[in-house]
């Protein structure tokens, strides 16, 4: 028995028909049911998006191309003063960190090997700026780097205190070994010796011809007021500077020795001293002689005997040119007017007639204890003493003798 297919169409499910006998609310919530149920089944329907990352491989699907979110800045971060201020912050550490990097530097340099391969001599002008020493002593290749050498110098403070003169720099000297140099003011002493005896004319002149002495001399100095010797001083020295110094040696001389002089002499004030000095001076080269030839005029002053001193004779004449050359003395010099002639006057003359040493005053102060009352030249560069006249006559005939033989004129001549 054949049976019917049973058709049925399918229609989508969606809210039923409202019957006819509802009335109007009812359908409306029904409607309203209906909606809702279909709402919830779309959502469960609906497909999940793939993440745009998995685990183990690479994000598939059409979330893949998506660009991430960029979130916008604030307006404050783009307010200019927060721009300016971040700038500034940034310069300011850029500043602190390559100021680091130029100390680091710059410390390396000051304290490294200097380019010098020979010690050299520089001078420092009196009154020359940091700046200009810097650029002075780069030049000279005694330094590397003049702008590292007046950091340093500002740095520890020491400007002021750079001292003017003449320096030695040794080879391979850091700029920290020329900076402690220029500060400890260590500079090159030069000397300069004048013998005893000199006028005070001579040792002018002496001061002239040094050209590391600077300036002029205001007037020639009293004869006798110099104490001959050898002074140290820096190159720059005046030459007035140096006098001084000559000067204030010879006053602290004369004041020791006339302290400890012997009490028996015939010199009553330390001026006297000084002229009796300067004959003593004048008279003997000999330096063991001195005190012989001292007690000599002492003995002569204390038996009021004149001192008959021949080189009181040419200072009298030519004054502090007297011992500039030999000179002669005439039978005819002995009688000229003269105030420093001691064959003339009795005595002391009114002046020195030089500058003596030290030896020579001691010598004045304390002379030898003698009889003597003479002497004359004995041809060996010494002197013959004698007590009385006769003695004397007889070694001034060997000394005549002596004169001839070197001039080569036979004895009866």
């Amino acid at each position: 028995m054949r049976h019917k297919r049973r058709t049925t169409s399918k229609t989508p499910k969606g809210p039923a028909a409202p019957d006819q006998g509802e009335d109007l609310d009812t359908v409306r919530d029904r409607l309203q049911r209906a909606q809702l149920d279909m709402d919830v089944d779309n959502r469960k329907n609906r497909r999940r998006p793939e993440p745009l990352v998995t685990k183990g491989r690479r994000a598939t699907g059409r979330y893949a191309a998506e660009p991430p979110v960029v979130k916008k800045r604030s307006k404050a971060a783009r307010h200019p003063l927060v721009l300016m201020l971040n700038l500034i912050m940034l310069l300011g550490v850029m500043a602190v960190i390559g100021g680091v990097v130029l100390l680091l530097v710059g410390r390396q340099m000051y304290l490294a090997d200097g380019p010098l391969s020979n010690d050299v001599a520089v001078i420092i002008e009196r009154g020359a700026s940091v700046e200009g020493i810097a650029e002075g002593l780069q030049s000279q290749g005694i330094i590397s780097n003049g702008m590292v050498f007046m950091a340093a110098a500002y740095g520890t403070g020491v400007t002021a205190r750079l001292q003017a003169g003449e320096y030695v720099v040794p080879a391979r000297a850091s700029m920290a070994e020329v900076l402690d140099r220029l500060v400890s003011g260590e500079v090159v002493q030069h000397t300069i010796t004048f013998a005893e005896g000199l006028s005070s004319a001579q040792i002018v002149q002496r001061m002239k011809d040094n050209d590391v002495l600077v300036g002029t001399v205001e007037e020639i100095p009293p004869e006798g007021s110099l104490l001959p010797e050898t002074y140290a001083f820096p190159r720059g020295m005046s030459r007035q500077r140096l006098i001084e110094m000559m000067q204030t040696a010879q006053r602290r001389a004369l004041d020791e020795i006339w302290e400890g002089r012997d009490s028996d002499i015939p010199v009553t004030s330390p001026q006297d001293l000084v002229v009796l000095a300067s004959i003593v001076e004048k008279e003997t080269g000999v330096a063991d002689e001195r005190p012989h030839v001292a007690s000599v005029f002492v003995n002569r002053l204390k038996q009021r005997m004149r001192l008959q001193s021949d080189p009181t004779i040419l200072y009298g004449l030519y004054g502090g040119d007297a011992w500039s050359r030999s000179r002669t003395i005439y039978q005819s010099d002995l009688q000229r007017p003269n105030p420093y002639n001691t064959y003339q006057i009795s005595g002391l003359p009114p002046g020195p007639i030089a500058n003596p040493g030290r030896a020579a005053l001691e010598a004045v102060a304390q002379p030898a204890e003698t009889n003597d009352l003479f002497f004359v030249a004995d041809g060996t560069g010494g002197h013959a003493f004698a007590e009385t006249y006769e003695e004397h006559q007889q070694n001034v005939a060997r000394w005549r003798e002596i004169e001839r033989q070197r001039a080569g004129t036979p004895a009866s001549q």
